[in-house]
């Protein structure tokens, strides 16, 4: 596979650095990584960053179908995916409002979090909320139509897939292990119900945001 590869290195350069880009930048993704790592610990956030992933797969599968292109082209199907994408960042943004104080002395304790959510719950709020961004949508219809050359095998697009979930994946659990070590959550501890609070802000304006624009 190696030496297949080879020959289109330049377009895989391209992918991977346009693929980190995306992904480093702060967005919904980042936002439900960095709450539900410092808030739910560290399983709960790798959990997330696999769904996350899921949603990277499922956006390179309609991708290589042709359906990104339908989407993009129908105001209506687009907005309608907009609109359920921005009430669902509204939903989890508006649940992370109303965290409360933890008990008095919690920050001092050395117990690692325990999260009354379903591990299954956060990886699903990742991969709804990867796969409802509208901006994802174009990203990648953008990829496999600008960057990704048309004459480019279909085997050597299925890699560019696989290895932007998998690089998705790993960045997100990278954020997670770094939020998740006991002096960072200790911190997190004293003021965590802040920090929710303020993550759900965030939230709530990016769905707001993406509420509010309209496509033509």
């Amino acid at each position: 596979m190696l030496p297949y590869l080879a020959s289109h290195l330049p377009e895989l350069l391209a992918v991977v650095l346009a693929h980190f880009v995306a992904v480093a930048s702060p967005g919904p993704d980042f936002i439900l990584v960095v709450k539900n790592a410092l808030s739910r610990g560290r399983r709960h956030g790798v959990a997330s960053a696999v769904g996350i992933g899921a949603g990277i797969a499922l956006h390179t599968t309609y991708s290589l179908l042709g359906i990104a292109l339908v989407i993009a082209q129908s105001v209506l199907l687009f907005n309608v995916i907009k609109t359920i994408g921005a009430l669902y960042l509204l939903w989890i943004g508006y649940k992370a409002l109303l965290s409360k104080k933890a008990a008095a002395g919690a920050a001092l304790e050395a117990a690692p979090v325990v999260s009354e959510q379903p591990l299954w719950r956060s990886g699903l709020q990742g991969f709804l909320t990867n796969a409802l961004n509208p901006k994802a949508t174009l990203f990648f219809l953008s990829l496999y139509s600008l960057i990704i050359s048309a004459a480019t095998p279909l085997s050597v697009k299925l890699f560019y897939g696989t290895e932007m979930t998998l690089a998705t994946m790993l960045w997100f659990s990278f954020v997670t292990f770094f939020l998740t070590v006991p002096a960072v959550q200790r911190q997190y501890r004293a003021i965590g119900h802040w920090i929710d609070r303020a993550m759900g802000a965030i939230l709530v304006a990016l769905g707001l945001k993406i509420l509010l624009t309209t496509k033509q």
